[in-house]
């Protein structure tokens, strides 16, 4: 099923949402069942432990939507900011301001089939350890 930019747009907002929600069960349902995530060149991943790990680490996570583009092969760049306290249990209580994207490949039910995600991990790794803004 191809969706359009006004529906793409929608289901960007309403996975921007469920990040936000605390609910790593929310991010999930964005998923096709057997949908996976893959984080900068890692192995494939079921979206709900990955969901649940950021939530844990940041119980005050916010993510913003920067963009959406969809490019010329079909596969939509989703844009994000994520905002939050690293609190969770083993937490620096370091702030953490990090961006990145997602490519999505939708599948026929109109959910994420796969989504490979990418942010600069050195720099959220520097953050959880010092804090955004903060120097090694």
């Amino acid at each position: 099923m191809a969706l359009d930019r006004a529906q793409l747009l929608d289901f960007a907002r309403r996975y921007t949402e469920a990040w936000c929600s605390g609910d790593p069960a929310r991010v999930a349902a964005h998923f096709a069942r057997d949908g996976l995530i893959a984080i900068n060149g890692g192995a494939p991943t079921p979206v709900l432990g990955v969901a649940e790990s950021f939530m844990a680490a940041f119980p005050d996570m916010r993510v913003e939507m920067d963009d959406v583009v969809i490019r010329d092969d079909g596969v939509v760049e989703y844009h994000w900011t994520l905002v939050g306290t690293n609190t969770g249990p083993g937490g620096t209580g370091n702030r953490v301001r990090i961006s990145g994207f997602e490519e999505w490949t939708i599948g026929a039910d109109g959910l994420v089939a796969t989504s490979l995600g990418h942010y600069d991990q050195a720099e959220y790794d520097r953050q959880v350890a010092h804090g955004v803004g903060q120097t090694a």
